[in-house]
């Protein structure tokens, strides 16, 4: 018992803290974020510990989308990951890159399958979750040179197949109008 102002009383006990739990996986990526990619606006998600405001959301413009990764590059984010959705992850992809940040174009097909996602702002978070632990695997994206290189090629694939189409109607006319005249 202690005394306080002559008045026994019984003495103070603090608790001890609990041992936090390990909730969930591992964390392996600690500086990561994960975006969703639309046509109008990029919603980019990172962990609380890092932003008082750990989602942000940004217009598709280019100035906008270099907004959002300086505003990663602000927080100290190191790698990010995105779907690989229709077209409209290029640009991004290309300025997060420029910017030296890890890109992870993730499989569409394997990030979507994860239930509960409504809304853009919970998919950004979702991808920034399972990417911090390691859990989302890139999808193929070919290097820059490469990547070049297939732009090239694809359109001289469409030139050629376009030059062959005039070719075989302009000689398909000439061996129609050979094959109708008589002999």
């Amino acid at each position: 018992m202690r005394e306080i102002d002559g008045v026994a009383s019984p003495p103070i006990v603090v608790p001890k803290p609990r041992q936090a739990k390990a909730s969930g996986l591992p964390i392996i990526h600690l500086l990561a974020a994960g975006i969703d990619i639309g046509s109008r606006y990029h919603v980019a998600a990172v962990s609380p510990d890092l932003a008082d405001q750990p989602v942000q959301t940004f217009q598709a413009f280019t100035g906008d989308v270099v907004r959002m990764a300086d505003w990663l590059l602000s927080v100290g984010i190191k790698t990010v990951v995105m779907e690989s959705t229709g077209v409209y992850w290029v640009a991004a992809f290309e300025v997060l890159e420029s910017k030296g940040l890890e890109v992870v174009l993730a499989n569409a097909r394997e990030a979507s399958a994860m239930p509960g996602r409504k809304c853009d702002v919970n998919d950004a978070q979702w991808l920034w979750r399972p990417h911090s632990c390691g859990l989302l695997h890139a999808s193929f994206r070919p290097r820059r040179e490469i990547a070049a290189l297939r732009v090239y090629l694809r359109a001289r694939s469409a030139t050629l197949s376009m030059q062959r189409r005039t070719s075989s109607t302009c000689n398909g006319r000439s061996r129609f109008n050979e094959s109708t005249s008589p002999a």
